[in-house]
């Protein structure tokens, strides 16, 4: 789950409350620096600061100095400008005018208060880099600590791995602290002038969160009404991998509380297993009547409940919550959990492919977005998954790059029943999909719905042979005859190795062998996209 429930979820009170607390906090601050208050003049500690020892070193007073460059008026301006910007156009629009409100109204509050208090700077600045600007509170303080505020909340937005979202924490926690820290070493600033500067900006992020949610509304809100409106009432099933998610409990009242507000039943729950990773969790919901079935979980948990709805007419709403997502990234799903519980909800149905899959020493399957042999197949074979857990995507690209010569296979394809043709390769991928792996157009002429299959064979030759070979896939250029990058379309397509090679299915690895057959299904699956 891409945030805890309670952080931004709660009613607006609580952070309203919170920003009270600390602009009252700070408003006392600004009153005792005015008045001069003993305990603040001995907390100052103006006849022997702080910093002293700093600017006397030869070394610090440098590092000091580039940290109060790097976090000045003009480049925290244009960390705020990307930062929006960079929310803005992945469709976190929402987010970006919170940051754009938040940062213009700290820096706003800070000057006024600033001209307002005119209050000194230290006697012991360094001289070379003498401020006469007034002193409370810290111009960098609050601007750090509303930009860091403000990052804190898109990471527990965004972030999905809690491992990683505790680690960027404390690292934008600790880069608040350092700017603070810099302002009193190098004698810019007392010390209360720094807390007033870290309670405005705190105060200013809170605020920012009571009058103004950076989480998306339904984007169906805007949308036009769909030509069979839903009923209140309707029943809805959740098929959940409970290891992709942070907590199970916090992750159905969200689902729970959405589908209320998008007049669905509240949902029955079924969790998946090891020994049962979605296909009789998608039987039983189809069983007890389900007009709609959302899937939360990997490309193969995704797998498995599509394979078992593909023909019921039910439709499966796709929460993306693994790794690769590469189903829903070709279906234009957000990543963000939230939006794409809202579109499961309230999105249109689309009618995409399918593939049965046979083979030598496997069952009859299926798969929806890709099949593979060779390179790619020993990628996912190779992926720790302990490594996965802890850095998601960068665990594969390890893996890719143990695996990345490969040794060449002898290859025998037929595409729609026709002769057998022969070729070298080190990876054969069979797609249902233009974008594979990291968003790359390996098949840019595949479409879910078109009712082909593409093939794409690479051989490169040698290590740097890899180069050449992925800028002519990205920039969609045509093979020469006897190039290493060969490309083929049809509906069925029979592919054949000389010895066992690694196999993988939307990921998952199905062991090795010598033979894959595959026939694509035209509008087999009902699928939740946005409208």
């Amino acid at each position: 789950m891409p945030y805890p429930r309670g952080v931004l979820d709660r009613p607006r009170l609580t952070p309203l409350i919170w920003a009270l607390v600390c602009l009252a906090a700070f408003t006392t601050l600004a009153v005792g620096v005015t008045a001069e208050w003993a305990w603040l003049v001995d907390l100052d500690d103006r006849g022997q600061p702080a910093s002293a020892w700093a600017i006397d070193g030869a070394v610090l007073p440098h590092v000091l100095r580039m940290v109060e460059l790097a976090f000045a008026a003009v480049p925290m301006t244009v960390y705020a400008i990307v930062l929006a910007a960079a929310m803005w156009f992945r469709g976190h629009r929402r987010a970006a005018v919170l940051i754009a409100a938040v940062m213009a109204g700290c820096g706003l509050a800070t000057r006024l208060v600033k001209l307002g208090i005119a209050r000194d700077r230290p006697a012991w600045q360094d001289p070379d880099f003498y401020l006469s600007s007034p002193a409370f509170p810290s111009a960098h303080a609050s601007s750090a600590a509303a930009l860091g505020g403000l990052l804190l909340v898109l990471i527990t937005m965004l972030v999905r791995r809690a491992a990683i979202r505790r680690l960027l924490d404390v690292l934008v926690v600790l880069a608040v602290l350092v700017v603070a820290a810099d302002r009193v070493l190098l004698g810019r600033h007392y010390p209360t002038d720094v807390v007033g500067g870290l309670l405005l900006g705190a105060a200013s992020v809170l605020l920012g969160l009571a009058l103004y949610s950076p989480l998306p509304r339904s984007h169906a809100r805007k949308a036009e009404p769909l030509a069979e409106p839903f009923a209140a009432g309707r029943d809805l099933a959740v098929v959940l991998n409970p290891i992709k998610v942070d907590s199970v409990p916090q992750f159905q009242t969200l689902v729970t509380t959405m589908a209320r507000e998008a007049g669905w039943n509240d949902p029955t729950w079924h969790l998946t297993t090891v020994e049962d990773p979605g296909t009789g969790q998608a039987e039983q919901a189809a069983i007890d009547g389900a007009d709609l079935v959302i899937v939360c979980g990997g490309d193969g948990t995704v797998r498995e409940v599509c394979a078992e709805l593909a023909g019921t007419g039910i439709p499966v709403g796709i929460i993306p919550a693994g790794t690769g997502n590469l189903l829903a990234r070709n279906l234009d799903i957000p990543l963000f959990i939230r939006a794409a519980i809202d579109i499961a909800l309230t999105g249109q149905d689309r009618a995409i492919d399918m593939v049965e899959v046979t083979g030598d020493g496997l069952e009859k399957t299926h798969f929806m977005v890709m099949a593979g042999l060779g390179f790619d197949a020993a990628i996912m074979e190779g992926v720790n998954e302990d490594i996965k857990k802890k850095v998601g995507w960068l665990a594969y690209v390890l893996s890719g790059l143990k695996a990345l010569m490969f040794p060449a296979m002898r290859l025998e394809v037929s595409v729609d029943g026709g002769p057998f043709t022969k070729h070298r390769a080190r990876t054969c991928v069979i797609g249902n999909v233009g974008s594979l792996q990291g968003g790359m157009a390996l098949l840019p002429d595949a479409t879910i719905d078109d009712g082909q299959l593409d093939v794409v064979l690479l051989y490169p030759r040698r290590f740097w042979s890899w180069i050449p070979l992925v800028l002519r896939v990205l920039t969609r250029r045509e093979a020469k005859a006897g190039e290493s990058l060969a490309r083929m379309t049809g509906r069925t397509v029979v592919v054949r190795a000389s010895q066992d090679v690694p196999r993988q299915l939307d990921g998952d690895t199905i062991g090795t062998g010598r033979e894959l057959a595959m026939e694509c299904i035209h509008g087999r699956l009902l699928v939740r996209v946005p409208r």
